[in-house]
């Protein structure tokens, strides 16, 4: 190979990894994988670090769509869904961190608005994503016109191993409920 063919393939090579490591994680973390380590704030700015959270049990991570022009009525559902069985998430002495992404000027009057007037239990904590930093490293953003991140669940052990994923490349196909207290309960 002519040493001008070697340089342009060197080249090419190093151009697919750059392009690769500037796009973020490839994949989102599967069953028995790390949980990526992330930091995000509240609305009111309160920071949750998951490793700090994982201290005192496991978590449950849900990713929501955030804001593609409008509340999703599904991840309204979904957090209702999860409100309602906030007793057995605190029985497993998890702690539900509901991830609501989105580009950074409105991410908290839109965040602040998807809340209303709900009152979150003690082991739950509302967290904002502005610029995408944790869905991108989680491999979850959904670049398509009027999107923001897949929907996504995930069951994250006191170690930090993910018993439960399930990412939605979908609108629907949330995590139901049960299967995420059935992934908590192997846990203990």
């Amino acid at each position: 190979m002519s040493r001008a063919r070697c340089l342009a393939s060197l080249l090419a090579l190093f151009t697919i990894c750059v392009d690769d490591s500037a796009r973020g994680a490839d994949a989102p973390p599967q069953v028995g994988a790390q949980a990526p380590e992330f930091e995000l704030a509240s609305p009111d700015g309160r920071k949750t670090k998951l490793s700090e959270t994982l201290k005192s049990g496991p978590a449950v991570v849900v990713v929501l769509r955030g804001f593609p022009g409008y509340q999703c009525p599904l991840c309204t559902r979904q957090v209702g869904e999860l409100l309602k069985s906030a007793e057995e998430f605190e029985r497993a002495n998890a702690t539900v961190l509901l991830i609501y992404p989105g580009s950074t000027p409105e991410l908290t009057a839109k965040g602040k608005e998807f809340l209303g007037e709900t009152k979150l239990p003690k082991n739950f904590r509302f967290l904002l994503d502005p610029g995408y930093k944790f869905t991108n490293a989680y491999g979850l953003r959904w670049d398509a016109p009027r999107e923001t991140a897949y929907p996504s669940t995930f069951v994250v052990s006191r170690e930090g191993a993910v018993l439960y994923a399930l990412v939605s490349k979908t609108h629907g196909g949330r995590a139901p409920t049960a299967d995420v207290l059935k992934a908590l309960s192997s846990a203990r």
